[in-house]
């Protein structure tokens, strides 16, 4: 276990890191390197290890680790939330990833503070202990990616870049049109969706807004779980609407208040891979320096040579930054409205390339060996790729940051 530079964590943070690293080190990452090796099908399969884990998670509660107490929730302090979402990493970012966005759609509606909408969205949710609910986050499109995320900059207001899948009102309803890319997390098996989608076209991209969809509506279908080269327990996949009905209510978020919503997610939703992938990091240099230790040559093991000494250092250092830049960007936006999204990118952006290159330095420690499927830096390797580009692409994500930054530094 990594020496914790913040000597104050209360007794009741140190137990609930605990509990997430137990969780991430007996459930998640057993569960992520058997799936690891299954074809998506197989991932999504009766009989899965995924499933399992679904139950577990419930069970225990972690699906509601972010929703008020009021609603059965443990609504974690900002510090806890980031030991959980480190340890997950540590144990497996495709899981936590996949757990983290499945409470996406049940949480906004929880902030709905709808009678109606608890009682038949929420509480459900809340009640479930076998994993029966499971939600999306559905943004992404096959003609746009990364430029979903980009309010505040020139691209944001042009109305030839607009959502694909768009909602017409019709009475006392919305009528959804257009589809979402096979880069749905829990796409294929999801329950209920948060649709980032085109109210007015316009305004661009600025003219979107956020609807909640239930994915047993009629028009509704799916496509087929997606094969990628890494984060293989995380399933992904299409979603595709044909005239699907949602009543108005279902509406979170409309295009007056569409980019202070996309602000906050992007904030929100850059924090956690910042703090997740830190744990990849660490989990990759951990890796490291036990095969370093029993690794012989020379006569001495390998970490006695001062190249590999020189290579863990520098990987103990983007680890320990990653930390306290994913650390602080977390405890400040907890109290800061609106918040500081160039902050959470940052956080995004270095903590994921942090991760890619201590998981590569890791596999060249390992030499040879760290090429092989037996050996699990070469599936850290693999995570930690997607991570640059899920979630926003780095190098987008970093001119989003770059106009706000502009924007707040100028007198």
């Amino acid at each position: 276990m990594y020496v914790d530079l913040n000597k104050e964590l209360s007794d009741e943070q140190k137990a609930v890191k605990q509990r997430a690293h137990e969780f991430a080190a007996q459930v998640l990452r057993p569960a992520s390197i058997e799936l690891d090796k299954l074809t998506p099908e197989e991932v999504v399969g009766e009989g899965s290890r995924l499933w399992e884990v679904l139950r577990v998670a419930y069970d225990e509660g972690w699906h509601l680790r972010n929703f008020p107490e009021a609603l059965g929730g443990a609504h974690l302090d900002p510090l806890s939330s980031h030991c959980v979402n480190e340890e997950w990493g540590w144990g497996s970012a495709d899981f936590a990833i996949s757990l983290s966005v499945t409470s996406f759609p049940f949480a906004f509606a929880a902030g709905r503070r709808d009678p109606k909408i608890i009682e038949e969205i929420v509480m459900p949710f809340v009640e479930d202990k076998r994993g029966r609910y499971i939600g999306c986050w559905a943004i992404t499109e096959p003609g746009h990616g990364s430029d979903t995320l980009m309010p505040g900059t020139k691209y944001w207001t042009n109305p030839d870049m607009h959502y694909g899948l768009t909602a017409t009102p019709d009475g006392d309803e919305y009528v959804l049109n257009g589809q979402k890319s096979a880069w749905v997390s829990n796409g294929t098996i999801a329950t209920h969706a948060l649709a980032f989608l085109g109210v007015d076209r316009k305004r661009g991209m600025a003219g979107g807004g956020v609807a909640l969809v239930p994915l047993d509506l009629p028009g509704v279908t799916k496509g087929p779980p997606l094969n990628k080269i890494g984060q293989r327990a995380l399933n992904q996949g299409e979603i595709f609407f044909d005239n699907v009905r949602i009543p108005k209510a279902y509406m979170f978020v409309d295009a007056e208040n569409y980019t202070f919503a996309i602000d906050a997610v992007l904030a929100g939703a850059n924090a956690f891979m910042g703090s997740a992938f830190t744990g990849l990091a660490r989990a990759a240099f951990e890796e490291a320096l036990i095969y370093t230790q029993n690794r012989v040559q020379g006569g001495v093991p390998i970490n006695q040579h001062q190249l590999v000494q020189k290579k863990l250092f520098d990987m103990f250092v983007k680890v320990e930054t990653s930390r306290q830049l994913s650390r602080a960007t977390m405890l400040y936006n907890h109290g800061t409205f609106p918040p500081g999204t160039q902050y959470s990118i940052s956080s995004k952006v270095y903590c994921t390339q942090a991760a890619f290159e201590v998981a590569s330095e890791a596999i060249q420690l390992h030499g040879g060996y760290g090429l092989t499927k037996e050996m699990y830096v070469e599936k850290l390797f693999r995570d930690a790729r997607a991570s640059m580009i899920e979630d926003g692409s780095n190098d987008i994500l970093s001119l989003t940051a770059a106009q706000k930054i502009i924007d707040q530094y100028i007198p």
